[in-house]
Formats: structure tokens, sequence, C-alpha cells
């Protein structure tokens, strides 16, 4: 019978024990309450105690959650309807708001989430949605953390993953791009002819000052078509170049208009006129 009786006691203090002890992983915090109120003492991770009956615990996870938004439709500020999804990173600070205040935490946060983005969606350009997401993004995050401080839940960050056009859209930036890349490289175009032109002006006015320059550029002109073996070469000759001949070339055919003019003096008076010397000719005495 004493035998039976400790039997039966150690069953029911091994039970009694089962029942009274609790996990709390290293991730986790645990909350105790007693006959429905919850205890001030948050539990640690580790083994904790609770009466049986009287305490109920529970775990609180304190990790970092990744919760995606699903793509949310909307129109822009400027009349665009796009398609955007976006991604939210949260975790509890305190664990006794987070699981006395709201009944799911993280369906609040999706719900708030979603109707933020959206909002977001409406105040805001195509240009923004697509080049400025960071803006957009802190913006995003500050709407969420306002009512998420109330439940315990602090927003790490907001990123926004895709933004989603209609294809005319994307038809319509596609040739606004293009028209855009050709308008640069006309822009460019002209700019290096304009500069161009400048050192042409400053050439032409050098060679004109100077002659001797003129010269020098048709022979480099020479000897650079002549580098490509050609058969037959046809070189234009300045009429600058010209003049340049013509004004440093000695004048010798002087007397010939003189000569004439006194031949026909003899014939118009009869006499024969003599005949023009040649420069070699030896001189003949009287």
């Amino acid at each position: 019978m004493v035998v039976e009786i400790l039997s039966a006691v150690a069953v029911a203090g091994g039970a009694w024990l089962a029942a009274s002890l609790r996990v709390v992983k290293q991730y986790e915090r645990g909350l105790v309450f007693r006959f429905g109120r919850v205890r001030p003492a948050i539990r640690e991770p580790g083994l904790a105690l609770l009466v049986p009956i009287a305490d109920r615990l529970q775990k609180v996870n304190m990790q970092i959650v990744t919760m995606p938004i699903p793509a949310q439709d909307g129109i822009t500020r400027d009349n665009v309807t796009v398609r955007v999804d976006a991604v939210v990173y949260f975790k509890v600070i305190d664990p006794v708001l987070a699981a006395v205040n709201v009944q799911d935490y993280r369906s609040a946060v999706g719900q708030v989430a979603q109707t933020s983005l959206r909002s977001i969606i409406g105040k805001s350009d195509l240009d923004d949605l697509l080049s400025n997401r960071e803006r957009l993004n802190e913006g995003l995050e500050l709407m969420i953390d306002s009512p998420a401080l109330d439940w315990g839940i602090h927003i790490d960050r907001v990123e926004i993953k895709d933004v989603a056009l209609p294809e005319s859209m994307k038809r319509s930036m596609s040739r606004q791009a293009e028209a855009e890349r050709e308008r640069r490289a006309r822009v460019i175009s002209a700019d290096g002819e304009l500069q161009a032109s400048h050192k042409l002006s400053q050439a032409a006015a050098t060679m004109a000052d100077t002659p001797a320059a003129l010269q020098l550029r048709l022979l480099e002109t020479v000897v650079q078509v002549s580098a490509e073996k050609n058969s037959t070469l046809v070189l234009p000759f300045p009429v600058e170049l010209l003049r340049f001949l013509d004004a440093n070339t000695p004048k010798r055919e002087a007397s010939a208009p003189e000569a004439s003019a006194a031949s026909e003096d003899s014939a118009a008076n009869g006499q024969v006129a003599p005949a023009p010397r040649e420069p070699g000719d030896a001189e003949q005495r009287p």
C-alpha cells in the first residue's frame, strides 16, 4: 500500500512538473498570463516555471519578419495606371503591446502596408516611382511605422520591389528615350562642328597673313595623298599660290612690247626695223 501511494505521488509530481515547465527559445520572449492578467515580468530564454492551472505562457517571436506586400493597382498623380508591390521588414520591440494591444500584429502590419502603398502611389508621379524610390521608401516607412508603434512593432525598412507599367506606356517611354538619345547626338555633333569651324577660321586667318604657310599645307597634302600609292594624282592649284608665284617672279619679257611698238613705227615710215637681238648674241661694232 505504501509503495502504491509513493508511486501515485511520484506520478502526480511528474505531471505537475511537466505542466509547470516551459522552454523559451533564444529568439523568443515569454508572457505569463495568470488568471487572464499579464504578469509584468517577461520570461527570458531558457526554462520558465509556471503555476499549473493558474498560469498560461504566450511566446512572442522577436526576430525580424519579412512580409511581402501584394501588388497594388493605383493611378499616379499624372494619371498613369501602375501596379506596384513591395516588401516590409519589421520586428517586435515590446512583446506586451504586441500581445495585448492587437489581435494579430502580422495581419495588422500587412493591412496597413497595403493601404499605405496605395496612398503613396496616388501622391507620386510616374517618374518618382521609377527613379526616386529611396524617398518613396522613406515616406512609406513613416506611414506604416506611425500606427505600428502603438502595437510594439518597429518597421525596420520598406522597399518597393517592382513597378509594372502598361504596354502602351512602355512603348511611349521607349520612343521618348530614343528621341532623347538622338537629340543628344545631334547637339554633340553640332558642338563639334562649331568648334571645328572656329579652328578653321583661325587657320585661314593665319594662312592669309603668311602665304608660305599655304605652300607648306599644299606640300603636306601632296605627301599624304602620295602615301596612298595612287597611280593618278589630281591636285588643285590654288589661285593664292599663283598670285604668290607671280609676285615673286622677275619680269624678263618687259622689252617685248617695246620692240613690237618700234617695228610698227618703222613700217609706217617705210623703214625696216632691225631684228631684235637675242640676249646671248654678241654685240657688233661699226
